[in-house]
């Protein structure tokens, strides 16, 4: 075999290894909901150290599945169509101001400023950190 095809399969296995523990259909319910959650989080938080390409495809199919799941039973994301206008909701409702989104994303008041600002985007780190404070997706800020 030649080297490209066994790396194409090497990558199809990894990605069908995914499709294998949540196969990438429709989400119906709160629990395969959840259970996406649970795996993009998981994949969010190894994206840092590098993904494979069949994980990075993977992720990318299953945000878009649960952000379909979201827009139909969550109406924020459905309203609040950038990552920066969702973050900016979350903050309002849980009555942060940007001095402690500095102190939970761990950057300061001047980073959080200039998130807050839109002249910095989101890194995977503080996506991870929102997604679990906030309790959402981590898609939600993608």
């Amino acid at each position: 075999m030649n080297k490209n095809k066994i790396k194409r399969l090497r990558v199809a296995d990894d990605y069908l290894e995914l499709v294998r523990k949540f196969p990438l259909r429709p989400i119906r319910r709160e629990a395969e909901y959840d259970e996406a959650i649970e795996i993009l989080k998981d994949l969010v938080g190894r994206a840092d150290s590098g993904l494979s390409s069949g994980e990075r495809d993977y992720t990318d199919a299953l945000s878009q599945l649960v952000g379909i799941y979201e827009d139909a039973n969550y109406p924020i994301e459905h309203e609040l169509k950038t990552p920066l206008a969702r973050l900016k909701y979350l903050i309002a409702q849980n009555d942060m101001n940007t001095t402690q989104l500095g102190e939970l994303l761990g950057s300061g008041r001047g980073q959080a400023s200039l998130i807050l600002n839109g002249k910095r985007e989101l890194s995977k780190a503080n996506i991870r950190t929102l997604a679990d404070r906030f309790k959402v997706s981590p898609a939600l800020f993608l």
